[in-house]
Order: structure tokens, then C-alpha cells, then sequence
């Protein structure tokens, strides 16, 4: 993270005015114990600052094989890690023509991805709620939409830019995405001023000015990429609420974004000098037919935290549009001669 970005951050949260009022927040599962003596900023908050990691091999979702198993005995999760070791050197022992196209052109998960083949606590699964560890049944209207985007996409997968996801053009992971593991830069740094909470998401450089100040959310005509967030302190937990969220239509590791009627309940927990729980919690009433929570542990490491420069997207982005004119330009000429020589 360059230190002009983060100057301009502390910049901006030093002029936002300051509006009183009651913010609320909610949770729907309880967190873990916080620290019995937890360390305090200089104007009485509970300090939660550093920079944190949330690596781990434990899934969103439970698989299939773990599917009545909440938590791992310490033998099976160590048979867990092997196998997941194992699966990984022996792909990157084949022939490179042999290898997934990803590793054949260096995206290899051993040398790029940020990962972890230890579970979290021996979980099989991030999702603390529903208790099976599945995210919940998507809603009618939901099946319809994503039907329907899958529809969209072989007809049209790259007509315009707002035809590659969000995530895709360097934009945002949306929210709860931007706060989840699965792939690399899992890092965040958390900066406190007075009536502020600064959370600086190393993938993809967004950044989260979360005011604690007690002021309203914004109308609810204002809608941003990652929301309108509001926090408060409940003893040492920091909670955040999120409401005024953008329509991200992709939900995949990578991605995870509500519908425009979403709302984020985050609460961030500090149970040690390195250890910080973060649950957060999804309602999602067009998309879910009920809210979800997971527990994803976070761990304190050492900086800096380095700039993210995503640009890969923004020069592929027209090479990508070119190409399929191309493909269609292609397919085209193909039904021109095919119906000429259905004519001879």
C-alpha cells in the first residue's frame, strides 16, 4: 500500500462532517470470547489496529464428504492437509502439457495462491449458520435471476464492459466479498482515528471509512459498491452494519455481493494480541430464503501492506471485447459460406 494512498485515506477521514444519531447493528450468532484485557486507543476505543490475514483452508461451505461433520478430529484433519499437499505436488510434478491451463501459464497454486491445507479449528465449513454449513436455498425470485444470467451470458458474454463482473474490470468483490478468503492477498489493514474505523483491503485496493460516530446511514437512494457502513461498540466488539449496497450479480469465490435489498451485520472481536474473530452476517430477503453467518478467524501479521496495482482487467478488458467480435465475425462468415454452397 503506497503511503499516498494512505495518506489520502486518513486525509478524507479527517474532513467527513460529523452527523449524531443512533446507529444499530445486529448479529444473529454469538462470537467467541474477547481478550480480558484489551488494549485501548488513546480516546478510550478498543483497539483493534494492525494488519490481519484470514487465510485458511476451511471452506465457506461444508463438502459433500464432511456433509454430517461440523469439526474434524486432529487425525482426520491432518489426513485432510496431507491429501490437499499431496493433490498439489503431484499436479505440479506432471508434464507441463499435462498440467490445468492455470499452471501451465504460472497461475500454479502452489507459487500464487495465498492458501492455507490447515482448517480453521478443525471446521469443515466458515458457515456457523444454517448449522449444516450450506449456504441457504436461493428464492424464486433468486433461481429465476440466475437463470436468466446464465442465459444472458452465452448470448451475449462480451458485448460491453458491464458484461464482465465487477471483480473481472478491477472494481470491487463486493460485500461480504471483500472480507473472504479462498485465493491470495488476504490482507487488511485497520486504522482507528476518532470517530473512525479505516479498513484498507489489500485485494483490489478498496478501502472502508467506517464511521463510529453515531451518525444515520445515507438516504436509501444512494446506493455504492460496497455499501454505507455504520459502527458502533458493543463492549470490545466493533460492529458494523452495512445497508445502501449495489446489485453484484456474481457470487463465486472470488466475488460475493448481495442484491440491492442486502444488508451486512459485520462484528470484529479481539481474543489475543494475535488473534481477532470476525462473523459476519448476510440478509439478503431477494436472494436467500434466510440470513447466513460465518466465523473466519483472523490472524495478526507483520507489514507493510503493499499496493495492489490491478490493471490486469482494464488492458485485457478490450482485447477481451475484440475477441469475440472477432469469434462472431467468425461464426458470421461460416453461415455465409455455408448457405453459398447450400445454393450450389
Amino acid at each position: 500500500m503506497s503511503g499516498r494512498f494512505l495518506a489520502g485515506c486518513l486525509s478524507l477521514v479527517a474532513i467527513v462532517s460529523l452527523m449524531p444519531s443512533a446507529a444499530n447493528g445486529q448479529a444473529t450468532a454469538k462470537a467467541k470470547p474477547t481478550m480480558a484485557s484489551q488494549a485501548k486507543t488513546p480516546w478510550g476505543d478498543p483497539d483493534i489496529q494492525g494488519i490481519w490475514n484470514n487465510v485458511t483452508a476451511t471452506p465457506l461451505q461444508r463438502s459433500e464428504e464432511f456433509k454430517d461433520k461440523a469439526a474434524l478430529t486432529s487425525e482426520e484433519a491432518d489426513s485432510f492437509a496431507r491429501r490437499i499437499t499431496e493433490r498439489q505436488a503431484a499436479n505440479d510434478a506432471k508434464p507441463v502439457e499435462e498440467q490445468a491451463a492455470g499452471s501451465r501459464t504460472g497461475y500454479s497454486p502452489i507459487v500464487w495462491f495465498e492458501t492455507s491445507n490447515k482448517l480453521s479449528d478443525n471446521r469443515t465449513s466458515l458457515l456457523v449458520f444454517p448449522e449444516g454449513g450450506r449456504l441457504p436455498p436461493l428464492t424464486p425470485e433468486a433461481q429465476n435471476l440466475v437463470a436468466k444470467q446464465v442465459e444472458a451470458r452465452k448470448v451475449s458474454p462480451a458485448d460491453r464492459p458491464e458484461d464482465r463482473g465487477a471483480y473481472e474490470r478491477c472494481i470491487t468483490r463486493g460485500l461480504p466479498g471483500a472480507m473472504m478468503p479462498g485465493f491470495y492477498n488476504h490482507n487488511y489493514q485497520i486504522l482507528q482515528t476518532p470517530g473512525y474505523v479505516v479498513i484498507l483491503v489489500e485485494m483490489i485496493h478498496d478501502a472502508r471509512i467506517i464511521p463510529v460516530d453515531g451518525r444515520p446511514h445515507f438516504n436509501s437512494g444512494i446506493k455504492q459498491w460496497l455499501g454505507d457502513s455504520r459502527g458502533h461498540w458493543e463492549g470490545n466488539t466493533l460492529v458494523v452494519e452495512t445497508t445502501n449496497l449495489r446489485d453484484i450479480d456474481l457470487r463465486t469465490t472470488t466475488v460475493f455481493g448481495t442484491t440491492e435489498k442486502g444488508k451486512v451485520v459485520e462484528r470484529f472481536t479481539r481474543l489475543g494480541p494475535d488473534e481477532m474473530d470476525y462473523h459476519v452476517t448476510v440478509e439478503d430477503p431477494t436472494y436467500y430464503t434466510q440470513t447466513w453467518t460465518a466465523s473466519i478467524p483472523m490472524s495478526k501479521v507483520k507489514g507493510p501492506l503493499f499496493e495492489y496495482a490491478c490493471h490486469e482487467g482494464n488492458y485485457g478488458l478490450p482485447n477481451i471485447l475484440a475477441g469475440h467480435r472477432k469469434e462472431e465475425a467468425d461464426a458470421a462468415a461460416a453461415k455465409v459460406s455455408g448457405i453459398a454452397t447450400d445454393q450450389r
